[in-house]
């Protein structure tokens, strides 16, 4: 039986490079050394085949090499998308992402928060249900947050990619009211409990701008209980000409409700979405969203976060701009 190689040791890989033990720590985590060095030494270590144990590691740094990534519900197709892309981009940077999921609870979310925190990550990327709970501020006290979608109260988190809502609801809006539609309704997952988030603010000013009649209806993220909320609010003779979804996973439960009444789409409702997830382009007919570039969220939010982390942080707020993928999922009232 052939004898097992035994591991080579940070001493092996500082006097193959001249330089000391610490100094080799430092550039294998990439700090205070120039880029050449990190480069050098990280040369040695392959050949040597040295690897760092991880538990040695995080004693060593205090850090885990962990990324909380806290998603509001992962029924939400386009949360699920996102998850995938910052999972492997924080993985292509030597960083895990631990996935939990508030389940659409406000309050859960708020005790995952607690609990990854608790577990020591490294740092925290959330897509809140909640931006305004108090909870914000105290946790970028002690743990590098990063907000995606909408910024967190207190303005202390460590970064945020925002989206502007109000461009993304104009879009949306004004395409339906220059196709004819006067009366829209908006189904939006937002709950009782967190009132007043951007985006739903954003609808009843642009309608009223556009002069446009809307309703807004509260529908959950999973298909089952949204196509129960679109074929209650679409049943009957006064049913809006056309539908506006806060989530292209919510505009697949109305796909369902319209079979479910014998509606036609776009002939008797027009629906839009919000998001652009991959199979909204494979529907019948193919779904209008509103398109926010996931690659770009994931590269920004990933980026932030790690910067923070290693101690290098550089622009704080990055603002994503939406365009409008316009299909054959709307038309003339």
């Amino acid at each position: 039986m052939p004898e097992r190689r035994k591991r080579a040791t940070i001493r092996e890989v500082a006097q193959a490079t001249g330089l000391s033990p610490a100094a080799v720590s430092y550039a294998l985590r990439g700090i205070q050394t120039s880029e050449e060095t990190q480069e050098r030494v990280r040369a040695a270590a392959d050949e040597l085949g040295y690897e760092a144990h991880p538990i040695a590691r995080a004693l060593a740094s205090g850090r885990t090499g962990m990324v909380g990534l806290l998603c509001g519900s992962l029924e939400d197709y386009w949360q699920q998308s996102l998850a995938v892309g910052i999972s492997r981009s924080l993985l292509a940077r030597d960083r895990y992402a631990l996935i939990v999921d508030a389940f659409n609870d406000p309050d859960r979310e708020l005790a995952l928060a607690r609990q990854l925190r608790d577990q020591r990550v490294d740092g925290l990327i959330v897509q809140s249900l909640d931006p305004s709970a108090p909870l914000w501020p105290e946790l970028s006290e002690s743990l590098p947050v990063v907000s995606i979608g909408d910024a967190l109260h207190g303005g202390r988190s460590q970064g945020e990619v925002v989206f502007d809502n109000r461009r993304g609801v104009t879009l949306a809006l004004e395409h339906l009211r220059d196709l004819g539609h006067r009366r829209v309704m908006v189904l939006t997952p937002t709950l009782d409990s967190t009132p007043d988030r951007p985006a739903d603010v954003h609808v009843n000013a642009e309608a009223e701008r556009l002069g446009l009649e809307v309703r807004v209806v509260v529908a959950p993220q999973s298909l089952a209980e949204t196509t129960e909320a679109a074929v209650r609010a679409l049943r009957g003779p006064d049913r809006p000409s056309a539908v506006f979804c806060f989530s292209d996973s919510i505009a697949y439960g109305v796909y369902a409700a319209t079979r479910v009444l014998g509606l036609a789409v776009p002939g008797d409702v027009a629906v839009c979405g919000y998001d652009n997830h991959p199979m909204s382009a494979l529907l019948t007919p193919p779904l209008t969203t509103v398109d926010w570039d996931i690659d770009g969220i994931v590269h920004s939010a990933v980026r932030l976060v790690v910067d923070v982390i290693d101690g290098k942080p550089r622009k704080r707020r990055v603002v994503r701009e939406p365009s409008l993928r316009v299909r054959e999922s709307t038309t003339g009232a």
